[in-house]
């Protein structure tokens, strides 16, 4: 246990933080999920709305620290990619 009173501040902030970290990777991960199955599915239409709903968590995710911005976009260039792919097809 920490000795100082900003130490003990510190730890519960940092839980705070955490806990919301958490969540907000938890729910990105949910969306990307949802995404790629469409895509895997084949729906289209359905693919390019979540893939907006995608594109922004993970510009907010990496705006906030959670994930590194080259990881952000590198998972919406691939997502895009395959996206692309079957509608072409």
């Amino acid at each position: 246990m920490p000795h100082r009173q900003s130490a003990v501040k510190h730890m519960r902030a940092d839980k705070k933080k955490r806990d919301r970290n958490r969540h907000r990777k938890s729910e990105l991960r949910t969306v990307l999920n949802k995404a790629e199955g469409k895509i895997a599915e084949g729906s289209v239409e359905e693919a390019q709305a979540l893939y907006l709903q995608v594109a922004s968590h993970l510009d907010r995710a990496a705006q906030k620290g959670i994930i590194k911005k080259g990881m952000a976009n590198r998972k919406k260039s691939r997502l895009a990619r395959r996206l692309n792919q079957i509608a072409a097809a």
